[in-house]
C-alpha cells in the first residue's frame, strides 16, 4: 500500500498545481473510517471542510495540523475541535510529499524477542510521539540479507533518518545510505562522516566495577563468557574484562575465557565448556544477562547453587534479571538512555542546517548493579 501511494502521488507531483495536491494532502484516504469521516454529504472531507466550519483559513487549519506554534491558541482550539466532532484523519503520505518531511524515524534492532530491545524500541516510540514523529520499526534477526531488506524498507518510506541499534553488521549499511544524505546513529562503530551519529558506550567503567567487586569477594579464578566474537561491541567487553583483570594484578587465563552468542541456549553451552576444562571458575562474568541466565539455569541441574558455589555477574540490566532467583548481579547499560540518545541524535541532525563535518559522538556509561548472584569466594572462607 505504502508503495502504491508514494508511487501514484510522485507522478501527480510533477503535473498538479500545489494548490490542488494540498487539498488532496489532506483528503481522507477512501475507505479509510466510517460515517462522516469518509464523506460530507457528496463532498470529500478535507481541509477546505475544515476551514469552513471552523470559521479560519485552510492555511491556519494545514498549520494546525502539522502543530505549527505561529496558531493562534484560539484558532487551534476551534480547529482541533471541528476535527474532532467530524474525526478526521489526515493523509500524512501524501502531506509528506507536500511539505518534503515524512516525520518518520526508522530503528533497526537485532532481534525483537531479546529482552535488551522492547525497551529501546518503546523509548524511542514515546520520544517520538512526544516530538510529533512516527517511526518504522524492523528486526534483522542478525541476518545480512535482511538487514539489507530492512534499509530498502525504511528508504521506500522516505524516512528523515535511521538508528541502527544491531550491535554489528552496520558497515554494509553505509554506502546505500550515505548516498542519500539519511542521517544516522550508529551503536560503537559509526565512522566520523557527515549525518553519522556514535553513541559510544564505555563498557570499561560497568565491567572495572564488578571484576573490582569479584576481587573484593576474594575471587581470582574469574571466566569471562563472550558474544559472539564477530561483533565489535563483543570485542570492545573482552578487552575491557582483560582490562580490568590486569589492573587488579590478575591476568586473565585464556582458559578461563568462552566465547558465547548472547543467548541462553550459549550461556548454558559456554558453562558446560568451562566445567570440562582443567580450571574451574568460582565466579563468572558474561557479555549479556541473557547469557548470564543460561549459566544460571545450567547451574540449577548440575546442582551448583548460585551464589553459594559460583558468582554470577551479567551485562544490560535488562527487566528480567531482578525477577529470577536469585537476582542478577549486572552491569546496566541502560536502554532507555540509548533509545533517547539515539532519537535526540537523529532529531538534532535533521534541525540542523550544515552538519558536522565529522558527525557527532555520544558517551553512555555503564554502571554496576548489585544484587543477590554474588557472594564470598566459598575456598576463602567468610571474614
Amino acid at each position: 500500500m505504502a508503495d502504491t501511494i508514494f508511487g501514484a502521488t510522485e507522478c501527480r507531483r510533477v503535473t498538479q498545481p500545489i494548490g490542488e495536491l494540498l487539498n488532496r494532502t489532506n483528503a481522507i484516504v477512501p475507505g479509510a473510517s466510517r460515517g462522516t469521516n469518509r464523506t460530507l454529504g457528496q463532498r470529500p472531507m478535507n481541509i477546505r471542510e475544515i476551514a469552513k466550519r471552523a470559521r479560519v483559513s485552510t492555511a491556519t487549519v494545514s498549520r494546525t495540523i502539522n502543530r505549527h506554534p505561529s496558531v493562534q491558541p484560539q484558532l487551534a482550539k476551534r480547529v482541533w475541535r471541528v476535527v474532532e466532532e467530524l474525526g478526521y484523519f489526515p493523509n500524512t503520505q501524501a502531506r509528506a510529499l507536500v511539505s518534503g518531511r515524512s516525520r518518520i524515524f526508522g530503528l533497526i534492532v537485532s532481534e525483537i524477542t531479546n529482552p535488551f530491545f522492547p525497551e529501546i524500541v518503546r523509548v524511542f516510540e514515546e520520544t517520538a510521539l512526544q516530538n510529533n514523529y512516527e517511526i518504522l520499526v524492523t528486526s534483522t534477526v542478525h541476518d545480512p540479507e535482511r538487514m539489507k531488506t530492512s534499509v530498502r524498507r525504511m528508504l521506500e518510506h522516505r524516512v528523515e533518518g535511521v538508528a541502527v541499534m544491531t550491535f554489528g553488521m552496520e558497515e554494509s549499511l553505509l554506502d546505500d545510505l550515505k548516498l542519500r544524505n539519511v542521517p544516522l546513529v550508529f551503536v560503537d562503530v559509526g565512522p566520523p562522516r557527515p549525518r553519522v551519529s556514535n553513541i559510544r558506550i564505555d563498557y570499561l567503567h560497568g565491567i572495572r566495577q564488578a571484576v573490582q567487586h569479584l576481587a573484593a569477594l576474594r575471587h581470582e579464578k574469574i571466566a569471562f563468557i563472550t558474544g559472539p566474537l564477530t561483533l565489535k561491541s563483543a570485542l570492545a567487553r573482552k578487552d575491557a574484562f582483560v582490562r580490568s583483570m590486569s589492573e587488579i594484578g590478575l591476568a586473565g587465563d585464556p582458559e578461563l575465557i568462552v566465547e558465547g552468542n548472547h543467548t541462553l541456549e550459549g550461556g548454558e553451552e559456554a558453562f558446560r565448556k568451562l566445567l570440562n576444562r582443567r580450571l574451574r571458575p568460582t565466579a563468572i562474568l558474561c557479555s549479556n544477562d541473557m547469557t548470564a541466565i543460561g549459566v544460571m539455569r545450567k547451574c540449577y541441574s548440575e546442582k551448583i547453587v548460585v551464589p553459594r558455589d559460583l558468582s554470577v555477574i551479567g551485562f544490560d540490566n535488562v527487566h528480567l534479571s531482578q525477577y529470577i532467583i536469585p537476582p542478577l548481579t549486572t552491569i546496566e547499560m541502560s536502554q532507555t538512555e540509548l533509545g533517547r540518545l539515539a532519537f535526540q541524535a537523529l532529531l538534532h541532525d535533521v534541525q540542523r542546517e550544515i552538519p558536522n563535518p565529522k558527525g557527532t559522538e555520544y558517551v553512555l556509561k555503564t554502571s554496576f548493579v548489585l544484587r543477590d548472584s554474588t557472594a564470598m569466594n566459598p575456598g576463602k572462607g567468610r571474614s
